[in-house]
């Protein structure tokens, strides 16, 4: 049973491991290194790609005897490229409106920092009913909630004209679910606050 167990383990997380390493890559190279957005995106697609050419290879390998040619390597390297870009432009640039409190705040997807949007995406593939109730704000937006302004908050556009925060909905939601939703985040490299403000809510933020 315990061999069962730890084979069903080892394959989930050879599953998983390309998708962690995608975004945990991007993060550490922005916490480390202070890239351009998009720079750090690139980073992790980088890292994953070269992953999954090694996966490819390894299962070439275990099925044929052998590496395969030079043009073989080389379709490899293109597929992994391809597929790994392939999925991150999709996350970055395309969100079903049902995840999103308000038509309004899914306008405001673009203003979020794009390993944000990456990390949002990959989390709704498997929580459907992810929503998220708050992204960009303004000064103004504080004043009408009858709450004091928090001039240092990350829902604000920073210096490279991204939004580093993002708020999602906690209320009638199970506490595995939000638990496991900090948990996610958490291991992603983020800063994660639950808190009510003006609802139960989980606040995201990047570092």
């Amino acid at each position: 049973m315990f061999w069962f167990l730890y084979q069903v383990c080892k394959y989930v997380f050879v599953l998983i491991f390309p998708f962690i390493l995608l975004i945990r890559g991007s993060v550490y190279l922005h916490h480390e290194y202070n890239l351009v957005p998009y720079a750090c995106v690139l980073g992790g697609v980088i890292l994953t790609a070269v992953l999954l050419f090694i996966y490819l290879t390894f299962f070439f390998e275990s099925f044929t005897g052998k590496y395969g040619s030079s043009s073989a390597f080389k379709r490899r390297v293109f597929i992994s490229f391809f597929v790994v870009s392939v999925y991150v432009i999709h996350g970055v640039l395309f969100f079903n409106t049902s995840n999103f409190k308000t038509a309004a705040i899914k306008e405001e997807v673009t203003d979020l920092h794009p390993i944000l949007r990456l990390s949002l995406s990959t989390l709704i593939h498997l929580d459907k009913d992810l929503v998220v109730t708050d992204a960009s704000r303004k000064s103004s937006d504080y004043s009408s909630w009858g709450m004091k302004e928090n001039k240092s908050s990350l829902h604000y556009k920073q210096s490279d004209g991204y939004v580093y925060a993002v708020d999602i909905r906690t209320k009638n939601r199970s506490e595995f679910k939000n638990t496991a939703l900090a948990l996610y985040f958490w291991m992603m490299g983020f800063d994660t606050l639950r808190h009510h403000g003006t609802a139960d809510h989980l606040h995201i933020g990047l570092k």
